[in-house]
């Protein structure tokens, strides 16, 4: 009976508002399941490992990341939510079935990439807001001595008003070894990205969204600008002292963006960091607030993930 009322109230509020769409991207921070892939190197998040990623550290960071994506949005839930560094498809079905967020009726799309670790990103939407048409995974050729990345996810669909969106979501190769040294693996993912979507119609609405290991400013975000994406999210700021996604040695930092093509930026109405107070504690050490992650170095704190969310509302 819950199931059919959610139905119902759910479907009442996404034809009122079938004019609107929510858009939310979230870094999860390692948001592995507990059992060993042979395949990849997920050693570090295993029950007897240093971090003793137990299940019921594992179910607790899952209800996180539920919580998480239900505060972004007052009323509903948001009809799409790009995820980054999720393992497999099993915890996000984990994240749709089993959490919080089993009621809120989200389908999903995600990569097998051939990522070391094993992380991947994945698109979840609202089946009665977003028809997917098609999908497929973008893969990006590692330059000489890189290690594999993850894939690119692409999904083309329909929403609620018959807008035709492509949406891309995005996890670059960090900074790990430097950041003028690890330039180059960056730019090949904007470089995947724009060959993609130069296939598309020239009028194509285009969404990407990730995180980029990058800031707005950095080569390989000022190329994709410089190529004719808009990046909507650069002087996004939250409402209680966040002044980006992510918080190094007391700076505020944004490498989490949503970009748009010219054909969709006129339907940008409102971009903004999450940073509500439950994400936050206070930073002992530089002062004011940062996000609350699941550890702290190795001291486990039952936090939420060392990135805050994006949301982007378009009309």
């Amino acid at each position: 009976m819950r199931s059919i009322l959610f139905f119902i109230s759910y479907f009442l509020f996404s034809t009122a508002g079938a004019q609107s769409l929510t858009l939310v991207e979230l870094n999860c921070e390692n948001l592995f399941d507990c059992q060993h892939d042979s395949l990849k190197q997920d050693q570090e998040w295993l029950p007897a490992s240093v971090r003793k990623w137990t299940p019921t550290r594992y179910w607790r960071k899952v209800n996180n990341i539920g919580q998480t994506i239900l505060s972004c949005q007052t009323e509903g839930v948001p009809d799409l939510v790009a995820l980054v560094e999720v393992e497999n498809d099993s915890v996000v079905f984990d994240l749709t079935r089993r959490s919080l967020l089993r009621n809120a009726g989200y389908e999903y799309l995600m990569t097998e990439s051939p990522d070391l670790r094993g992380i991947d990103v994945a698109l979840l939407y609202q089946p009665f807001r977003f028809r997917p048409i098609c999908y497929d995974y973008l893969d990006v050729l590692p330059l000489e001595g890189m290690r594999p990345t993850r894939d690119i996810l692409y999904i083309k669909g329909e929403t609620l008003s018959y807008d035709t969106l492509y949406v891309f979501v995005v996890h670059a190769p960090s900074r790990f070894g430097g950041e003028r040294a690890t330039r180059p693996n960056r730019r090949i993912v904007a470089e995947r990205l724009l060959s993609a979507i130069a296939l598309l119609p020239p009028e194509a609405k285009v969404i990407v969204a990730g995180d980029f290991n990058d800031y707005a400013d950095s080569p390989a975000l000022q190329y994709l600008v410089s190529s004719g994406l808009h990046n909507v999210t650069a002087q996004a700021q939250g409402t209680h002292g966040a002044q980006g996604t992510y918080r190094y040695q007391g700076q505020w930092q944004s490498i989490d963006h949503v970009l748009v093509s010219s054909s969709l930026l006129h339907r940008v109405a409102q971009t903004y960091i999450n940073d509500a107070p439950f994400l936050l504690e206070e930073d002992k050490k530089y002062g004011g607030v940062k996000p609350l992650r699941t550890f702290n170095g190795y001291r486990y704190q039952r936090g939420f993930s060392d990135h805050l969310p994006l949301v982007v509302r378009f009309r």
